[in-house]
Protein backbone atom coordinates (compact mmCIF):
# COMPACT_ATOMS: atom_id res chain seq x y z
CA UNK A 1 0.00 0.00 0.00
CA UNK A 2 1.19 3.64 -0.94
CA UNK A 3 1.44 6.33 1.73
CA UNK A 4 -1.02 9.78 1.43
CA UNK A 5 0.72 13.24 1.91
CA UNK A 6 1.16 14.00 5.35
CA UNK A 7 1.40 17.50 6.65
CA UNK A 8 1.75 18.34 10.37
CA UNK A 9 -0.39 22.00 9.27
CA UNK A 10 -4.17 21.93 9.87
CA UNK A 11 -6.57 23.53 7.29
CA UNK A 12 -8.55 26.26 8.28
CA UNK A 13 -11.50 23.36 7.95
CA UNK A 14 -9.84 21.22 10.23
CA UNK A 15 -11.18 19.85 13.01
CA UNK A 16 -8.46 21.99 14.96
CA UNK A 17 -9.41 25.38 13.45
CA UNK A 18 -12.95 24.60 14.11
CA UNK A 19 -13.07 23.05 17.54
CA UNK A 20 -10.09 25.06 18.85
CA UNK A 21 -12.34 27.23 21.71
CA UNK A 22 -14.05 24.04 22.82
CA UNK A 23 -11.05 22.83 24.66
CA UNK A 24 -9.52 24.16 27.24
CA UNK A 25 -5.47 25.03 28.07
CA UNK A 26 -5.44 22.36 30.42
CA UNK A 27 -7.63 19.65 28.79
CA UNK A 28 -6.19 16.31 28.06
CA UNK A 29 -6.95 16.47 24.23
CA UNK A 30 -5.86 20.08 23.90
CA UNK A 31 -2.47 18.72 25.53
CA UNK A 32 -2.19 15.76 23.37
CA UNK A 33 -2.42 17.62 19.86
CA UNK A 34 -0.05 20.13 21.62
CA UNK A 35 2.73 17.56 22.98
CA UNK A 36 2.17 14.24 21.88
CA UNK A 37 0.94 14.53 18.45
CA UNK A 38 4.17 15.71 17.46
CA UNK A 39 6.15 13.30 18.80
CA UNK A 40 4.07 10.98 15.89
CA UNK A 41 4.88 12.99 13.08
CA UNK A 42 8.48 12.80 14.39
CA UNK A 43 8.34 9.05 13.74
CA UNK A 44 6.47 8.70 10.20
CA UNK A 45 9.83 8.44 8.00
CA UNK A 46 10.31 4.82 11.04
CA UNK A 47 6.55 4.13 9.63
CA UNK A 48 7.45 4.26 6.48
CA UNK A 49 9.36 1.16 6.15
CA UNK A 50 6.09 -0.48 6.64
CA UNK A 51 4.30 1.08 3.35
CA UNK A 52 5.13 0.35 -0.17
CA UNK A 53 6.32 3.90 -1.87
CA UNK A 54 4.25 3.71 -4.78
CA UNK A 55 2.34 1.16 -5.14
CA UNK A 56 -1.17 -0.15 -4.50
CA UNK A 57 -4.11 2.10 -3.13
CA UNK A 58 -3.69 4.65 -0.77
CA UNK A 59 -3.21 4.06 2.71
CA UNK A 60 -4.87 5.70 5.92
CA UNK A 61 -2.13 7.70 7.41
CA UNK A 62 -0.07 5.84 9.49
CA UNK A 63 0.86 8.52 12.41
CA UNK A 64 -2.71 8.95 12.29
CA UNK A 65 -3.30 5.00 12.84
CA UNK A 66 -0.84 5.30 15.68
CA UNK A 67 -2.52 7.85 17.25
CA UNK A 68 -5.57 6.45 17.44
CA UNK A 69 -4.14 2.99 19.08
CA UNK A 70 -2.42 5.43 21.99
CA UNK A 71 -6.02 6.83 22.16
CA UNK A 72 -7.48 3.55 22.39
CA UNK A 73 -5.04 2.58 25.17
CA UNK A 74 -5.90 5.25 27.11
CA UNK A 75 -9.84 5.38 26.84
CA UNK A 76 -9.61 1.55 27.16
CA UNK A 77 -12.23 0.86 24.27
CA UNK A 78 -11.98 -1.76 21.13
CA UNK A 79 -11.87 -1.26 17.46
CA UNK A 80 -14.88 -0.91 16.48
CA UNK A 81 -15.88 1.94 19.42
CA UNK A 82 -12.68 3.78 18.14
CA UNK A 83 -14.11 4.10 15.21
CA UNK A 84 -17.24 4.84 16.26
CA UNK A 85 -15.14 7.95 18.34
CA UNK A 86 -13.78 9.34 14.94
CA UNK A 87 -17.31 10.02 13.92
CA UNK A 88 -18.64 11.64 17.21
CA UNK A 89 -15.95 12.41 19.42
CA UNK A 90 -15.01 15.92 18.78
CA UNK A 91 -11.99 15.75 21.38
CA UNK A 92 -10.54 12.40 19.43
CA UNK A 93 -10.74 14.59 16.11
CA UNK A 94 -8.93 17.46 17.96
CA UNK A 95 -6.12 15.46 19.80
CA UNK A 96 -5.55 13.37 15.96
CA UNK A 97 -5.51 16.64 13.70
CA UNK A 98 -8.40 15.18 11.58
CA UNK A 99 -9.50 17.03 8.67
CA UNK A 100 -12.99 17.10 7.81
CA UNK A 101 -14.17 15.13 5.12
CA UNK A 102 -11.11 12.38 5.74
CA UNK A 103 -11.66 8.80 4.44
CA UNK A 104 -13.70 6.61 6.98
CA UNK A 105 -12.31 3.36 7.51
CA UNK A 106 -13.48 -0.28 8.80
CA UNK A 107 -12.55 -1.44 12.29
CA UNK A 108 -10.89 -4.27 10.99
CA UNK A 109 -7.92 -1.61 9.16
CA UNK A 110 -6.87 -1.10 12.90
CA UNK A 111 -5.90 -4.88 13.72
CA UNK A 112 -4.25 -4.80 10.18
CA UNK A 113 -2.32 -1.57 11.08
CA UNK A 114 -0.79 -3.40 14.32
CA UNK A 115 -0.38 -6.72 12.23
CA UNK A 116 1.65 -4.46 9.85
CA UNK A 117 3.76 -3.04 12.97
CA UNK A 118 4.71 -6.28 14.39
CA UNK A 119 5.46 -8.19 11.11
CA UNK A 120 8.00 -4.62 10.31
CA UNK A 121 9.79 -4.48 13.49
CA UNK A 122 7.79 -1.25 14.90
CA UNK A 123 5.84 -2.50 17.97
CA UNK A 124 7.84 0.30 20.12
CA UNK A 125 7.53 2.36 18.01
CA UNK A 126 4.51 4.05 19.64
CA UNK A 127 6.32 3.77 23.29
CA UNK A 128 9.41 4.68 21.77
CA UNK A 129 7.34 8.48 20.34
CA UNK A 130 6.17 9.03 23.95
CA UNK A 131 9.54 8.23 25.45
CA UNK A 132 11.43 10.61 23.15
CA UNK A 133 9.12 13.22 23.66
CA UNK A 134 9.49 12.91 27.57
CA UNK A 135 13.22 12.90 27.47
CA UNK A 136 13.10 15.89 25.34
CA UNK A 137 10.85 17.35 28.25
CA UNK A 138 13.57 16.75 30.45
CA UNK A 139 11.15 14.46 32.66
CA UNK A 140 13.41 11.12 31.25
CA UNK A 141 17.15 10.72 31.89
CA UNK A 142 18.73 8.43 29.34
CA UNK A 143 20.38 7.02 32.58
CA UNK A 144 17.86 7.62 35.66
CA UNK A 145 17.49 5.19 38.15
CA UNK A 146 14.91 2.51 38.06
CA UNK A 147 13.38 -0.06 39.41
CA UNK A 148 12.13 -3.17 38.07
CA UNK A 149 9.29 -6.27 39.03
CA UNK A 150 7.53 -8.54 36.98
CA UNK A 151 3.88 -9.62 36.87
CA UNK A 152 1.86 -12.57 35.35
CA UNK A 153 -0.12 -11.89 31.53
CA UNK A 154 -3.11 -14.30 31.56
CA UNK A 155 -3.28 -16.03 27.97
CA UNK A 156 -5.89 -15.91 25.62
CA UNK A 157 -6.40 -19.47 25.76
CA UNK A 158 -7.34 -21.70 28.44
CA UNK A 159 -5.07 -24.19 29.84
CA UNK A 160 -5.69 -27.49 28.81
CA UNK A 161 -4.92 -31.25 30.34
CA UNK A 162 -2.79 -33.28 28.35
CA UNK A 163 -5.00 -35.03 26.43
CA UNK A 164 -6.79 -32.43 25.64
CA UNK A 165 -3.88 -30.54 24.11
CA UNK A 166 -2.68 -33.56 22.20
CA UNK A 167 -5.83 -33.97 20.60
CA UNK A 168 -6.50 -30.25 19.79
CA UNK A 169 -3.38 -30.53 17.97
CA UNK A 170 -3.94 -33.63 16.28
CA UNK A 171 -7.21 -31.98 14.92
CA UNK A 172 -5.44 -28.59 13.47
CA UNK A 173 -2.63 -31.07 12.27
CA UNK A 174 -5.46 -33.14 10.03
CA UNK A 175 -7.33 -30.07 9.15
CA UNK A 176 -4.24 -28.71 7.65
CA UNK A 177 -3.46 -31.80 5.97
CA UNK A 178 -6.69 -32.03 4.31
CA UNK A 179 -6.07 -28.68 2.74
CA UNK A 180 -2.65 -30.08 1.25
CA UNK A 181 -3.76 -34.17 0.23
CA UNK A 182 -5.84 -35.31 -2.10
CA UNK A 183 -8.25 -37.87 -0.88
CA UNK A 184 -6.81 -41.05 -2.88
CA UNK A 185 -3.66 -39.80 -1.30
CA UNK A 186 -4.61 -40.01 2.25
CA UNK A 187 -3.62 -43.08 4.49
CA UNK A 188 -6.34 -45.48 5.39
CA UNK A 189 -6.66 -44.64 8.72
CA UNK A 190 -7.63 -41.08 7.76
CA UNK A 191 -11.25 -41.75 8.31
CA UNK A 192 -11.06 -42.97 11.66
CA UNK A 193 -8.36 -40.24 12.82
CA UNK A 194 -10.95 -37.44 11.30
CA UNK A 195 -13.76 -38.96 13.28
CA UNK A 196 -12.09 -39.26 16.40
CA UNK A 197 -10.32 -36.23 16.55
CA UNK A 198 -11.85 -33.59 14.44
CA UNK A 199 -15.94 -34.61 14.44
CA UNK A 200 -15.81 -35.50 18.22
CA UNK A 201 -15.18 -34.28 21.43
CA UNK A 202 -13.95 -35.98 24.37
CA UNK A 203 -16.02 -36.00 27.85
CA UNK A 204 -13.43 -34.76 30.45
CA UNK A 205 -15.71 -36.33 32.72
CA UNK A 206 -14.38 -39.70 32.39
CA UNK A 207 -12.59 -41.35 34.56
CA UNK A 208 -8.75 -40.86 34.97
CA UNK A 209 -8.34 -44.66 33.45
CA UNK A 210 -10.47 -43.45 31.09
CA UNK A 211 -8.57 -40.11 30.29
CA UNK A 212 -5.27 -41.93 30.33
CA UNK A 213 -5.74 -44.80 27.92
CA UNK A 214 -7.88 -41.97 25.71
CA UNK A 215 -3.75 -39.99 25.72
CA UNK A 216 -2.48 -43.15 24.68
CA UNK A 217 -4.76 -43.83 21.83
CA UNK A 218 -4.03 -40.08 20.63
CA UNK A 219 -0.52 -41.30 21.06
CA UNK A 220 -0.34 -44.17 18.95
CA UNK A 221 -2.53 -41.97 15.94
CA UNK A 222 -0.28 -39.23 16.37
CA UNK A 223 3.23 -41.55 15.85
CA UNK A 224 1.65 -43.15 12.90
CA UNK A 225 0.44 -39.17 11.60
CA UNK A 226 4.25 -38.38 11.75
CA UNK A 227 5.62 -41.46 10.33
CA UNK A 228 3.46 -41.07 7.12
CA UNK A 229 4.68 -37.12 7.20
CA UNK A 230 8.43 -38.81 6.72
CA UNK A 231 7.56 -40.06 3.34
CA UNK A 232 5.74 -35.99 2.77
CA UNK A 233 8.39 -33.57 3.33
CA UNK A 234 6.53 -30.96 2.15
CA UNK A 235 3.23 -31.92 4.25
CA UNK A 236 5.73 -31.84 7.30
CA UNK A 237 6.88 -28.47 7.02
CA UNK A 238 3.38 -27.32 7.40
CA UNK A 239 2.85 -25.20 10.43
CA UNK A 240 0.26 -27.23 12.38
CA UNK A 241 2.30 -30.48 11.46
CA UNK A 242 5.55 -29.11 12.76
CA UNK A 243 3.22 -28.20 16.34
CA UNK A 244 2.55 -31.81 16.18
CA UNK A 245 5.83 -33.05 16.34
CA UNK A 246 6.87 -30.69 18.77
CA UNK A 247 4.02 -31.89 21.10
CA UNK A 248 4.51 -35.50 20.69
CA UNK A 249 7.84 -35.38 21.42
CA UNK A 250 7.14 -33.37 24.85
CA UNK A 251 4.48 -35.72 25.58
CA UNK A 252 5.67 -39.04 24.92
CA UNK A 253 8.97 -40.89 24.85
CA UNK A 254 10.48 -43.79 23.14
CA UNK A 255 11.59 -46.56 25.28
CA UNK A 256 12.53 -50.29 24.18
CA UNK A 257 11.33 -49.86 21.01
CA UNK A 258 7.94 -48.22 21.78
CA UNK A 259 6.40 -45.06 22.79
CA UNK A 260 4.82 -44.25 26.56
CA UNK A 261 3.51 -41.44 27.96
CA UNK A 262 6.18 -39.18 29.71
CA UNK A 263 5.79 -39.16 33.80
CA UNK A 264 4.81 -35.68 35.78
CA UNK A 265 8.44 -35.47 36.57
CA UNK A 266 9.73 -35.83 33.08
CA UNK A 267 7.52 -33.14 31.32
CA UNK A 268 9.21 -29.83 30.55
CA UNK A 269 7.75 -26.56 32.20
CA UNK A 270 8.19 -24.79 28.32
CA UNK A 271 5.82 -27.46 27.53
CA UNK A 272 2.65 -26.26 24.51
CA UNK A 273 -0.51 -25.83 26.99
CA UNK A 274 -2.90 -25.02 24.63
CA UNK A 275 -1.94 -25.66 20.45
CA UNK A 276 -3.84 -22.42 20.00
CA UNK A 277 -1.25 -20.24 21.52
CA UNK A 278 2.17 -22.74 21.60
CA UNK A 279 4.25 -19.96 23.12
CA UNK A 280 1.93 -19.37 26.13
CA UNK A 281 3.45 -21.39 28.83
CA UNK A 282 2.73 -22.84 32.47
CA UNK A 283 4.36 -20.29 35.34
CA UNK A 284 4.16 -19.88 39.22
CA UNK A 285 4.69 -16.52 40.71
CA UNK A 286 4.80 -15.82 44.28
CA UNK A 287 2.83 -12.99 45.52
CA UNK A 288 2.62 -12.27 48.77
CA UNK A 289 3.36 -15.54 49.99
CA UNK A 290 0.83 -16.84 48.12
CA UNK A 291 2.09 -19.12 44.41
CA UNK A 292 -0.28 -18.23 41.73
CA UNK A 293 0.04 -20.37 38.60
CA UNK A 294 -1.07 -19.39 35.25
CA UNK A 295 -0.66 -20.27 31.18
CA UNK A 296 0.58 -17.34 29.60
CA UNK A 297 3.52 -14.73 29.67
CA UNK A 298 5.17 -12.83 31.94
CA UNK A 299 5.48 -8.75 32.27
CA UNK A 300 8.78 -7.29 33.47
CA UNK A 301 8.02 -3.88 33.79
CA UNK A 302 10.94 -1.10 34.67
CA UNK A 303 10.23 2.44 35.83
CA UNK A 304 11.95 5.65 36.61
CA UNK A 305 13.03 6.22 40.18
CA UNK A 306 12.58 10.11 41.35
CA UNK A 307 14.20 9.93 45.17
CA UNK A 308 12.63 13.33 46.36
CA UNK A 309 9.44 13.51 47.87
CA UNK A 310 6.69 15.21 45.92
CA UNK A 311 4.63 17.81 46.72
CA UNK A 312 0.86 17.97 48.43
CA UNK A 313 -1.08 17.04 45.29
CA UNK A 314 1.89 16.76 42.82
CA UNK A 315 1.86 13.84 40.27
CA UNK A 316 4.58 11.00 39.85
CA UNK A 317 7.56 12.34 38.93
CA UNK A 318 8.19 8.02 37.53
CA UNK A 319 7.77 6.99 33.90
CA UNK A 320 7.83 3.85 32.84
CA UNK A 321 11.00 2.82 30.69
CA UNK A 322 10.17 -0.67 29.25
CA UNK A 323 7.91 -3.35 29.26
CA UNK A 324 9.50 -6.61 28.56
CA UNK A 325 7.60 -10.08 27.80
CA UNK A 326 9.03 -13.33 28.07
CA UNK A 327 7.47 -16.77 28.56
CA UNK A 328 5.76 -17.31 32.00
CA UNK A 329 8.52 -20.31 32.85
CA UNK A 330 11.56 -17.85 32.53
CA UNK A 331 13.21 -16.55 35.45
CA UNK A 332 12.94 -12.91 36.82
CA UNK A 333 16.76 -12.95 36.50
CA UNK A 334 16.36 -13.82 32.83
CA UNK A 335 13.58 -11.08 32.45
CA UNK A 336 16.57 -8.50 33.60
CA UNK A 337 18.32 -9.43 30.65
CA UNK A 338 15.57 -9.08 28.15
CA UNK A 339 14.63 -5.73 29.66
CA UNK A 340 18.20 -4.56 29.68
CA UNK A 341 17.76 -5.49 25.84
CA UNK A 342 14.71 -3.44 25.29
CA UNK A 343 15.91 -0.67 26.89
CA UNK A 344 19.34 -0.29 24.92
CA UNK A 345 17.24 -0.52 21.55
CA UNK A 346 15.20 2.73 22.92
CA UNK A 347 18.87 4.36 23.86
CA UNK A 348 18.55 4.39 27.21
CA UNK A 349 21.65 3.60 29.11
CA UNK A 350 21.86 0.93 31.79
CA UNK A 351 20.79 2.34 34.95
CA UNK A 352 23.10 3.53 37.85
CA UNK A 353 20.78 2.27 40.36
CA UNK A 354 18.63 -0.62 40.19
CA UNK A 355 16.28 -1.43 42.92
CA UNK A 356 14.75 -4.43 42.70
CA UNK A 357 13.32 -8.01 44.31
CA UNK A 358 15.26 -10.99 45.63
CA UNK A 359 14.20 -13.32 42.37
CA UNK A 360 17.06 -10.34 40.56
CA UNK A 361 19.51 -10.72 42.74
CA UNK A 362 22.73 -13.33 42.87
CA UNK A 363 26.30 -13.21 44.02
CA UNK A 364 27.50 -13.10 40.06
CA UNK A 365 24.74 -10.42 39.51
CA UNK A 366 26.08 -8.62 42.06
CA UNK A 367 29.66 -9.22 41.10
CA UNK A 368 28.91 -7.62 37.64
CA UNK A 369 27.35 -4.85 38.66
CA UNK A 370 30.43 -3.98 40.85
CA UNK A 371 32.51 -4.56 37.52
CA UNK A 372 29.83 -2.50 35.12
CA UNK A 373 29.88 0.54 38.54
CA UNK A 374 26.36 0.60 39.11
CA UNK A 375 24.50 -0.41 42.10
CA UNK A 376 21.82 -3.54 42.35
CA UNK A 377 19.68 -2.92 45.24
CA UNK A 378 18.02 -6.06 46.68
CA UNK A 379 17.54 -8.64 49.03
CA UNK A 380 19.50 -11.96 48.94
CA UNK A 381 18.06 -14.97 50.18
CA UNK A 382 19.49 -16.20 53.38
CA UNK A 383 21.14 -19.16 53.85
CA UNK A 384 18.89 -22.23 54.14
CA UNK A 385 19.21 -24.17 57.70
CA UNK A 386 17.38 -27.52 58.22
CA UNK A 387 16.23 -26.88 61.92
CA UNK A 388 15.73 -24.00 64.13
CA UNK A 389 18.88 -23.53 66.17
CA UNK A 390 21.21 -25.01 63.26
CA UNK A 391 24.06 -22.98 62.00
CA UNK A 392 23.84 -21.43 58.69
CA UNK A 393 26.29 -20.23 55.84
CA UNK A 394 26.14 -16.88 57.41
CA UNK A 395 27.98 -17.99 60.76
CA UNK A 396 31.12 -19.24 58.27
CA UNK A 397 33.71 -16.39 58.10
CA UNK A 398 34.56 -17.57 54.51
CA UNK A 399 37.74 -15.76 52.77
CA UNK A 400 37.47 -17.49 48.93
CA UNK A 401 40.10 -15.88 47.25
CA UNK A 402 42.65 -16.91 50.37
CA UNK A 403 41.13 -19.95 50.44
CA UNK A 404 40.30 -19.52 54.50
CA UNK A 405 37.14 -19.84 56.34
CA UNK A 406 36.86 -20.27 60.17
CA UNK A 407 33.58 -22.24 61.64
CA UNK A 408 31.41 -20.70 64.18
CA UNK A 409 33.67 -21.90 67.06
CA UNK A 410 36.79 -19.89 65.79
CA UNK A 411 38.41 -23.12 64.32
CA UNK A 412 39.95 -22.21 60.51
CA UNK A 413 39.28 -25.25 58.01
CA UNK A 414 41.90 -28.11 57.54
CA UNK A 415 41.19 -28.48 54.21
CA UNK A 416 39.95 -26.23 50.99
CA UNK A 417 39.78 -27.51 47.35
CA UNK A 418 38.21 -26.44 43.91
CA UNK A 419 35.63 -28.60 42.71
CA UNK A 420 36.10 -29.50 39.49
CA UNK A 421 33.09 -31.81 38.66
CA UNK A 422 30.19 -33.33 40.61
CA UNK A 423 27.40 -31.50 41.83
CA UNK A 424 29.44 -28.52 42.72
CA UNK A 425 31.68 -27.55 39.06
CA UNK A 426 33.58 -24.67 40.07
CA UNK A 427 32.87 -23.78 43.62
CA UNK A 428 35.13 -24.23 46.34
CA UNK A 429 34.82 -26.93 49.47
CA UNK A 430 36.30 -25.70 52.93
CA UNK A 431 36.25 -29.51 55.61
CA UNK A 432 37.21 -29.47 58.97
CA UNK A 433 38.61 -33.04 60.51
CA UNK A 434 36.92 -35.19 62.21
CA UNK A 435 39.17 -34.60 65.03
CA UNK A 436 38.34 -30.85 64.93
CA UNK A 437 34.90 -31.50 65.49
CA UNK A 438 35.21 -34.10 67.95
CA UNK A 439 35.56 -31.91 70.78
CA UNK A 440 33.34 -29.11 69.64
CA UNK A 441 31.19 -27.55 71.91
CA UNK A 442 29.03 -26.37 69.28
CA UNK A 443 29.10 -29.65 67.48
CA UNK A 444 25.20 -30.17 67.74
CA UNK A 445 24.21 -26.76 66.07
CA UNK A 446 26.68 -27.09 63.65
CA UNK A 447 26.96 -30.58 61.93
CA UNK A 448 23.52 -32.66 61.07
CA UNK A 449 22.48 -36.06 61.85
CA UNK A 450 25.32 -38.83 60.97
CA UNK A 451 27.63 -36.49 59.76
CA UNK A 452 31.34 -36.80 61.75
CA UNK A 453 32.98 -33.67 60.19
CA UNK A 454 32.23 -30.22 58.79
CA UNK A 455 31.63 -29.40 54.86
CA UNK A 456 31.06 -26.59 53.51
CA UNK A 457 30.67 -24.83 49.99
CA UNK A 458 30.47 -21.91 48.34
CA UNK A 459 30.53 -20.17 45.02
CA UNK A 460 33.74 -18.31 43.48
CA UNK A 461 30.94 -15.13 44.52
CA UNK A 462 30.41 -15.42 47.82
CA UNK A 463 32.18 -12.95 49.77
CA UNK A 464 29.39 -10.57 47.80
CA UNK A 465 26.64 -12.96 48.40
CA UNK A 466 27.94 -12.61 52.35
CA UNK A 467 28.40 -8.85 52.05
CA UNK A 468 24.81 -8.18 50.75
CA UNK A 469 23.28 -10.40 53.80
CA UNK A 470 25.54 -8.37 56.58
CA UNK A 471 24.26 -4.95 54.77
CA UNK A 472 20.38 -6.00 54.02
CA UNK A 473 19.85 -6.20 57.71
CA UNK A 474 20.88 -2.64 58.06
CA UNK A 475 18.41 0.10 58.93
CA UNK A 476 20.14 2.15 55.97
CA UNK A 477 19.71 -0.60 53.10
CA UNK A 478 15.93 -0.89 54.19
CA UNK A 479 14.97 2.59 53.28
CA UNK A 480 16.68 2.71 50.11
CA UNK A 481 14.94 -0.38 49.56
CA UNK A 482 11.44 1.47 49.93
CA UNK A 483 11.55 2.80 46.66
CA UNK A 484 11.21 -0.01 45.19
CA UNK A 485 7.51 -0.91 47.08
CA UNK A 486 6.46 1.56 44.44
CA UNK A 487 6.76 -0.58 41.38
CA UNK A 488 3.64 -2.39 42.69
CA UNK A 489 1.52 0.72 42.14
CA UNK A 490 2.48 0.61 38.58
CA UNK A 491 2.01 -2.33 38.21
CA UNK A 492 -1.61 -2.12 39.73
CA UNK A 493 -2.28 0.70 37.68
CA UNK A 494 -1.24 -0.73 34.09
CA UNK A 495 -3.39 -4.34 35.11
CA UNK A 496 -6.33 -1.90 36.25
CA UNK A 497 -7.00 0.76 34.00
CA UNK A 498 -5.33 -0.66 30.57
CA UNK A 499 -5.34 -4.22 31.14
CA UNK A 500 -2.13 -5.51 30.81
CA UNK A 501 -2.95 -8.59 33.21
CA UNK A 502 -5.19 -10.64 30.33
CA UNK A 503 -3.59 -10.83 27.11
CA UNK A 504 -5.86 -9.48 23.88
CA UNK A 505 -3.68 -11.41 21.60
CA UNK A 506 -2.22 -14.79 20.95
CA UNK A 507 1.50 -15.01 20.19
CA UNK A 508 4.50 -13.59 22.27
CA UNK A 509 5.23 -10.92 19.70
CA UNK A 510 1.37 -9.70 19.60
CA UNK A 511 1.36 -9.31 23.50
CA UNK A 512 4.61 -6.99 23.48
CA UNK A 513 2.91 -5.10 21.35
CA UNK A 514 0.29 -5.25 23.65
CA UNK A 515 2.79 -4.06 26.44
CA UNK A 516 4.05 -1.60 24.54
CA UNK A 517 0.98 0.36 23.82
CA UNK A 518 0.37 0.11 27.27
CA UNK A 519 3.33 1.60 28.89
CA UNK A 520 2.62 4.18 26.50
CA UNK A 521 -0.66 5.00 26.93
CA UNK A 522 0.95 5.00 30.95
CA UNK A 523 3.55 7.08 30.66
CA UNK A 524 0.78 9.88 28.40
CA UNK A 525 -1.43 9.41 30.99
CA UNK A 526 1.48 10.78 33.52
CA UNK A 527 2.92 13.27 31.12
CA UNK A 528 -0.56 15.51 30.54
CA UNK A 529 -1.35 15.24 34.52
CA UNK A 530 2.16 16.41 35.15
CA UNK A 531 1.99 19.32 32.16
CA UNK A 532 -1.15 20.44 33.86
CA UNK A 533 -0.02 20.49 37.57
CA UNK A 534 3.15 22.29 36.46
CA UNK A 535 0.88 25.09 34.71
CA UNK A 536 -1.30 25.63 37.97
CA UNK A 537 1.96 25.86 39.95
CA UNK A 538 3.37 28.37 37.63
CA UNK A 539 3.18 32.04 38.72
CA UNK A 540 1.01 34.06 36.82
CA UNK A 541 2.55 37.21 34.66
CA UNK A 542 1.02 39.39 37.49
CA UNK A 543 2.85 37.59 40.06
CA UNK A 544 6.72 37.49 37.88
CA UNK A 545 6.40 41.24 37.78
CA UNK A 546 5.69 41.85 40.84
CA UNK A 547 8.66 39.91 42.27
CA UNK A 548 10.67 41.70 39.67
CA UNK A 549 9.69 44.99 40.65
CA UNK A 550 10.25 43.86 44.25
CA UNK A 551 14.07 42.14 43.38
Amino acid sequence: MSLPDFSTQGSLFSTAALGASLFPEDDRYRLFAQLVYPCLARVRPMLEKAYSPDTGRTAIEPVFLLGVCLLQYVDGIPDRQAVDWLRYHAGWNFALNRQLGDERFHPSTLSRFRERLEAHGLAALGFQAILDGLVEAGLVRRNARQRLDSTQVFGLVSRMSRVESLRQTLRLALEELAEGVEVEARPEQWPLWWTLYVENRLDYRASREVLESKLAEAGVAAAQILAWLKQHPQLAAGEQARLLARVFAEQFVLEAGEFRPRGKGELESGRVQNPLDPEATYGVKQQGGEAKNHVGYKAQVAETVVERQLEAGEPTANFITAIAIQPAHHSDEAGAQVIAQAQASLGLEPPPVLYVDGAYVSAAKLVEAAHQGRELIGPVQPAPRQYPDQFTMEHFQVDVERRSATCPAGKPNDRSNRVVGGKYPGQYRFEWKPSTCAACKLRDRCLGKGLGHKTIVVGEHHSALQARRVEQKTESFRQRLHHRAAIEGTQSELVRAHGLRRARYRGQAMVQLQAWLTGAACNLKRWLRRVVWENRCAPTPAEVGTAASLG
